[in-house]
């Protein structure tokens, strides 16, 4: 309403204005000129409101493309994003894959000329949520050990040693606590980290190696 008010405000000024303008213009060729710019001048106020409708419905069409496009671009983004996670993470699987593999190579040969086991299966863990690339945000290394097959096949009978004043069980638990210890000391060596970084079980026990 109050628009409304001052646009009719200004037609009437500037009627005002250009008859007190006319009056003091001679009469001369000028004042024909005079009159026609008077004439344009008031056509553009009357349609003042239809600038300003025109203008607003431009802007307001203007400022809703990137919201109608901002969907597909945020969908675009997601999928990039997702993708990139996917490779990374690929990435990331092979690395530890060809690890554990470098790691099986290395010790293996030795692993079996002084205990007799084989790397059946070594398992790489890492932190996740560590900014650190690996192998600084390496958790765990798991390897799991079998008895070489030839040992089983031809290995003579050792003798039975009956130990009365230690429980049949404790004492096999307490030897295969001690031997994997001993593994497990022997490739943090080999592999170059901390020892609480193994962690050594045997297929089937101790006694898989005792026939």
């Amino acid at each position: 309403m109050d628009f409304l008010k001052e646009w009719v405000t200004n037609i009437i000024l500037f009627i005002l204005l250009a008859t007190i303008i006319d009056m003091l213009l001679p009469s001369s060729s000028m004042q024909k000129y005079t009159k026609m710019v008077m004439g344009l001048l008031l056509i553009a106020i009357i349609l003042t409101p239809v600038y300003k409708l025109i203008s607003n419905d431009f802007e307001t069409s203007l400022a809703s493309i990137p919201s109608f496009h901002a969907p597909g671009a945020t969908n675009l983004k997601n999928s990039i994003d997702l993708k990139k996670k996917e490779i990374q993470a690929s990435q990331h699987a092979y690395i530890l894959e060809e690890t554990a593999a470098q790691l099986k190579k290395g010790a293996e040969e030795e692993l079996m000329k002084q205990y007799g086991l084989e790397i059946e299966k070594i398992n790489i863990s890492t932190n996740n949520k560590s900014d650190q690339a690996f192998p600084d945000n390496l958790q765990k290394i798991t390897v799991l050990l079998k008895p070489k097959e030839a040992e089983k096949t031809i290995e003579a009978v050792k003798p039975i040693v009956i130990n009365t004043q230690t429980p049949l069980s404790s004492q096999r638990s307490t030897d295969q606590t001690e031997q994997t210890d001993r593994i497990a000391a022997f490739l943090s060596q080999k592999w170059n980290v901390t020892k609480n970084l193994v962690n050594v079980s045997i297929e089937g026990g101790i006694d898989d190696q005792n026939g």
